[in-house]
């Protein structure tokens, strides 16, 4: 099991008296026969049937056979790339576990799609082979709106190709409406996934596991491994409750901003985290916000919201970032250090965090299994996509004058706040570079924590905390106007139409929950103008 140390700081005694009460009160084994009480004094909806992630290291092994096989015959059908098309707890596993652990040689690479913008789906469908390419369609609802427009997209990219069907595969619950249109089209497969698991914590399910095979990863052991570590939460002891006491501990007193600093082998993990971490404990004004991809500074950069962990791979040892983290320590900040002693105890650090996130919750006196405040952005959505405006969403404001009014924006963040970019843009590579510049600038500019999170993915993760968890977030929104646009097959509308409906949508959930929002419409050449409010706010 990877190695984890902390150094509690202010909240050691918090932690202490914790893990004392947790002992006490026998938590490990009410936890394993899933007891609703360690959160509410009655059972809700979402809740104990939201717990089959426990038995997954477990359950699952019966399961892998049938999915190497599915491998080992989609790569004897030449097939030489995987198209995951999937939103948050469908598509990030699947992404992590590429990013971190790679493709076989001898198997196909894997890709996920998760961008309604019209320019995205172009440049994706250009890149591809269609007779060699493998579409992995996952939806644990079976009706998530992305999924299926990207699905509609491909299968009549696909139309005329002999055996159609077999280019697609269906990873969903049983009895979804995606397990019943995979059986009128001949899917390849559906690879039904257990109905007690919920999106974020489905990694180690077919949601994650079956994409893993489809790669090629060595799928046996990564879930000996997350058997392992499940094995070891049995007790209190375990890490992983430590980890979810400092978690909740540190919520309660004020530190609530988990920021999160990787070796390079782990670069890729943190987009996981922030949806287990800031969806689950996102809600009733309460929340952990995860901070990825920030620059480690010294510790009077950071207030006290703080909580850092580092988290890396054995042999991956940087000398700076380590005198960072000890300056940190003796400036009083939490500090946790896990380090993995190989890649594929990326399922087993997954199964900690799920751990550590479900018991945080009970501190935080919340349910980490649902969602409420997801559902209000779609609606806003479908209103929008209906034709009834925006749904409430404030108009943006042109790139060109837009200096002014991010300046009086930014002036509204004050210590304990945070700033989220919201970028309903192509996350191609010239606009990833202008939106992390910005967002450095940002950061610089106010002291805060910086997160950024790409529309419309971000909806399935970060979003439910930022309309249901504290009221500390200001947000900029960023939008575009597409050069061209592609419609949606079986639809009456468009990718250019979805995508602008799903801005609107949630500019409007969020000014329903009085949050604090800038919009910026970039115009038709979204980089450029980016670097405009760059220099602008940097001068």
């Amino acid at each position: 099991m990877a190695m984890a140390c902390f150094e509690p700081g202010p909240v050691a005694g918090a932690m202490e008296t914790r893990h004392a009460a947790w002992q006490r009160q026998d938590v490990a084994a009410r936890l394993w026969r899933r007891d609703h009480t360690l959160w509410f004094a009655e059972d809700r909806p979402e809740l104990v049937d939201r717990l089959g992630w426990l038995e997954l290291p477990g359950s699952m092994a019966p399961r892998l056979p049938d999915l190497e096989a599915l491998a080992g015959e989609a790569a004897a059908d030449g097939i030489e790339r995987i198209v995951l098309l999937g939103m948050g707890g469908s598509s990030l596993a699947p992404e992590v576990f590429q990013r971190v652990l790679g493709n076989a040689p001898d198997h196909p690479s894997l890709s996920v799609l998760d961008s309604t913008h019209p320019a995205a789906v172009a440049r994706t469908t250009s890149a591809l082979d269609p007779a060699r390419t493998l579409f992995v369609v996952a939806s644990k609802s079976g009706g998530t709106v992305e999924t299926l427009s990207l699905y509609r997209h491909f299968w009549k990219l696909l139309e005329g190709l002999p055996g159609r069907g077999r280019h697609f595969v269906a990873v969903t619950d049983p009895g979804s409406a995606l397990e019943r249109l995979a059986a009128e089209r001949g899917f390849r497969a559906t690879v039904l996934a257990p109905p007690d698991v919920g999106g974020r914590f489905s990694a180690l399910c077919p949601f994650g596991l079956a994409p893993a095979a489809l790669i090629g990863v060595p799928v046996e052991r990564l879930l000996a491994l997350a058997r392992d570590t499940a094995r070891a939460h049995r007790s209190v002891d375990a890490s992983g409750f430590a980890l979810g006491a400092l978690l909740g501990e540190a919520a309660l007193a004020g530190r609530d901003k988990l920021t999160l600093i990787t070796s390079p082998g782990l670069d890729a993990f943190p987009a996981w985290l922030e949806q287990l971490v800031a969806e689950s404990l996102g809600k009733e004004g309460r929340g952990v916000l995860p901070v990825a991809g920030e620059l480690l500074g010294p510790p009077g950069r950071y207030g006290e919201d703080r909580v850092f962990v580092a988290l890396g791979l054995a042999g991956e040892e940087n000398a700076a970032v380590e005198r960072g983290l000890e300056a940190l320590v003796h400036a009083g900040h939490p500090v946790v250090r896990i380090e993995l002693g190989e890649p594929l105890e990326l399922g087993a650090e997954m199964f900690r965090w799920e751990l550590a996130t479900a018991m945080a919750g009970t501190i935080l006196g919340i349910n980490p299994f649902d969602q409420p405040d997801v559902q209000l952005a779609k609606e806003m959505a479908r209103r929008a996509m209906a034709g009834e405006g925006g749904g409430g969403a404030p108009a943006p404001v042109a790139a060109a004058g837009a200096g002014e009014a991010l300046e009086r924006w930014l002036r509204t963040a004050v210590p304990g706040c945070y700033v989220a970019v919201q970028a309903f843009l192509d996350p191609s590579p010239a606009n990833a570079a202008a939106v992390e510049a910005l967002r450095r600038v940002l950061e610089t500019r106010s002291g805060l924590p910086v997160t950024t999170g790409w529309g419309p993915r971000y909806l399935h993760s970060t979003g439910q905390l930022h309309k249901g968890g504290p009221p500390s977030g200001r947000f900029l929104q960023l939008v575009d106007r597409p050069a061209m646009d592609l419609p949606i097959p079986e639809t009456d509308h468009s990718f250019g139409r979805l995508i602008t409906a799903q801005a609107d949508g949630d500019a409007a959930a969020l000014r329903h929950r009085r949050r604090i929002l800038l919009r910026v419409d970039l115009g038709t050449a979204p980089a450029e103008a980016l670097g405009h409010l760059a220099e602008h706010l940097g001068a």
